[in-house]
């Protein structure tokens, strides 16, 4: 029997929360700091030395002996450096534990290897980490003992932002002041700040860790780059939210209880369509606390697999042929005392302040679609997106027929008169209770979907920091928000105005909103017509952030500098063409050091067994063998030659200097001759005995869990 959890009892444990530092800050100190996180307020370096005493001795009675600042550089991933609280020995040898005001605000790791875009060259080390007071310390607890984790930005020695966390703090000043702007123009005067929340759904895959051990490409790449499809792949949907297996059981309860004890809100738990594929969701928080979050999540599933003899798998397509993992970014505005802007109410037609924001979100979506593709460009994305498994890289929005009708009605007659109510569900069991449905369906195609009281943008890869798509929704909201505030600001007769800009947005931005099966060749067609852009590679994306209006719309809210968005584009290049490099030398070293011997080997036995069967008698009819001899050959030579012509256009493609035009080429020539490779190995599994294969197949790692 498993050991009974109280969860209101371990929850948010090992975090430096607002009740440890109820108990533990004097009120003075605690007002300060409180001031800080909730209102934005400027942070008061008097109550540094204070804050860092109470948190030093809240993590050493719970045994910790290091703390250390926790970033988000622009590799994706977050990174650390470890300090003791030790002092320096006194003349008895003695050491007191210490830890200052100085050392919790700033922190100095060496800025020079982190990607930077040329932002810092290899000679210029210095950056600096500093405090984030408006997401809490926390505890982890590993094989390296217990150690205090402090969340920090991360900036170069000139100010510039160096990570994902700086620019995101910004966008939310910049919403919040937009926003405020809008509801006061309503008459709102109780609301003091307004805040993006977000709830990250993570999807993931888990495999037996011996299995994964055995694949170089899982170990180097995180994905297959080899493997045919398995008899039975996902088509029968019986993995889809079905009984979950005692070993993943197992590894989501510790998995539950580790999020739980770090305040981290793990809610839903369910198989996801793919075998072996699982997702979490937490609840919403604010968006500065669930991106920490969502890294949280993503290194403790790893961390926690390992226990139970898996490995957590967070590529977007670790497996070609079987549906792969994203991220649903649900996303909403909430004041301080809690209205959502993006409830509609019972009545969305005569809800004028939702309709504005509704209009002002279209607005945004449909004039900066290409930030918004961008913002999920990450290489792993490109095998996913428009796979008929996750949304196009055409943005839209779906909104729903209550909302799609009130829009007609203003659009047609100027007036919106009615809104479409749900129905009663009739089950036509009389056992079974009947209940209201919602006024309108859902789109799982869509990449940008309302859902209520949210709109959840779908196209967030699985392995991705959800900071990027959250800095931009916030920054082209923002500047919608500004747009309308200044034209609502500066009118004689307010419901006119507000009445006209609604009207007026819904009819110029009727082109985004689209409903049907974005999966369907028929939209591609259509968005072509409409004019939407199809930025089907990532990298194609790339340069929507620095032509001259992005450059003008971050700039002017404070969130990027043209310098940081050059910098980003040529990080976002040059990690491209790493991946892709690293996955082409291992395919090479793959193909030629493991399958090619295994099919040698292979033939070399049906060769001999014909020379056997020949001698043992001559009229035996050896023709099966000889057929089987020869197709294996055919094949075993297609991927020499593809092997060969590989390694040719990856020594072309490497000595590129430009960053552009090397990404470009890893995309239209690395990667078809990698493809070009693959499909004869593919085959070539199908033919050679399982036996001398020389690495688990598809069907070992995602049915054998």
């Amino acid at each position: 029997m498993s050991e009974i959890i109280n969860v209101p009892e371990i929850f948010g444990k090992n975090v430096f929360n607002d009740k440890a530092m109820q108990e533990r800050l004097p009120k003075s100190v605690y007002k300060k700091l409180k001031k800080t996180i909730e209102d934005g307020a400027e942070l008061d370096p008097s109550i540094a030395d204070v804050v860092a005493h109470a948190m030093k001795d809240w993590a050493i009675e719970r045994g910790a002996t290091h703390y250390s600042h926790w970033f988000q550089p622009l590799t994706g991933i977050t990174a650390e450096k470890h300090d003791a609280f030790i002092s320096v020995p006194d003349s008895n040898g003695r050491v007191i534990m210490e830890f200052s005001g100085k050392e919790l605000i700033k922190g100095e790791p060496d800025a020079s290897s982190f990607p930077s875009g040329g932002l810092r060259s290899t000679f210029e080390a210095r950056g600096y980490t500093t405090w984030d007071c408006t997401s809490p310390a926390f505890l982890r607890e590993d094989t390296l003992g217990v150690t205090l984790y402090i969340p920090t930005a991360f900036c170069s020695y000139r100010g510039e932002a160096l990570d994902k966390k700086t620019p995101l703090l910004r966008s939310m000043q910049a919403i919040n002041e937009q926003a405020l702007r809008i509801l006061r123009l309503f008459g709102n005067t109780t609301s003091h700040r307004v805040i993006p929340y977000v709830g990250p759904e993570q999807e993931y895959f888990l495999v037996d860790k011996n299995k994964y051990l055995q694949r170089k490409d899982l170990i180097y790449t995180g994905r297959t780059l080899f493997g045919a499809m398995p008899p039975k792949g996902q088509e029968m949907d019986d993995h889809y939210f079905g009984s979950i297996r005692p070993r993943v059981g197992a590894f989501m309860k510790e998995l539950n209880e580790t999020l739980w004890r770090l305040g981290v809100s793990a809610k839903t738990q369910h198989n996801e369509v793919a075998p072996a594929q699982h997702e979490l969701a937490p609840t919403y928080c604010q968006v500065n606390l669930a991106v920490d979050h969502n890294q949280m999540v993503m290194e403790a599933m790893k961390r926690v697999a390992g226990h139970h003899g898996l490995t957590c798998l967070l590529h977007e397509k670790p497996f070609d042929g079987i549906n792969g993992s994203g991220k649903h970014n649900n996303w909403s505005l909430t004041s301080d005392d809690g209205i959502n802007m993006m409830n509609p109410g019972e009545t969305p037609h005569e809800n004028v302040q939702f309709l504005l924001v509704l209009a002002c979100i279209m607005k945004a979506v449909d004039r900066h679609a290409d930030l918004l593709r961008e913002s999920t460009a990450i290489p792993g994305n490109d095998h996913r997106l428009g796979a008929a498994e996750a949304p196009p890289a055409i943005i839209s929005i779906f909104l729903g027929e209550q909302l799609e009708d009130v829009i007609d009605q203003l659009c047609s007659t100027g007036e919106a008169a009615h809104s479409k109510k749900g129905e009663v569900l009739q089950t036509g069991v009389a056992t079974l209770p009947d209940f209201v449905k919602d006024a309108t369906d859902r789109n799982r195609t869509s990449p940008f979907a309302f859902t209520g009281n949210k709109f959840e943008f779908r196209m967030v890869g699985s392995s991705d920091s959800v900071s990027s798509p959250n800095v931009v929704l916030n920054t082209i909201v923002a500047e919608a928000f500004k747009e309308a505030a200044d034209e609502l600001e500066n009118s004689d007769d307010f419901d006119s105005a507000v009445h006209d800009i609604i009207k007026r947005l819904f009819a110029e931005h009727r082109r985004i909103i689209f409903s049907g099966n974005g999966y369907s060749e028929e939209w591609v067609k259509e968005a072509e017509r409409r004019g939407l852009p199809n930025l089907k590679a990532g990298i194609d994306s790339v340069e929507a952030i620095r032509t001259e209006k992005a450059i003008k719309l971050f700039e002017e809210f404070g969130v990027y500098t043209r310098t940081e968005l050059e910098s980003r584009a040529e990080i976002e290049y040059e990690a491209y063409s790493k991946t892709v490099n690293i996955e082409a030398k291992t395919m090479i070293d793959m193909a030629g050091k493991q399958i090619i011997p295994a099919v040698v080997k292979y033939t070399t036995q049906i060769a001999s067994s014909l020379t056997a069967v020949r001698t043992a008698c001559e009229e035996a009819d050896v023709s099966v063998q000889k057929e089987l001899l020869l197709e294996t050959s055919d094949k075993l030579s297609e991927m020499k030659v593809a092997l060969a012509a590989l390694k040719d256009i990856l020594a072309k493609a490497s000595a590129i200097k430009d960053n552009k035009e090397k990404a470009f080429t890893y995309l239209h020539e690395v990667c078809p001759a990698m493809a070009a490779l693959r499909k004869p190995a593919d085959e070539l599994e199908m033919l050679v005995d399982k036996e001398l294969w020389p690495f688990p197949s598809y069907g070992d790692l995602v049915f054998e869990v």
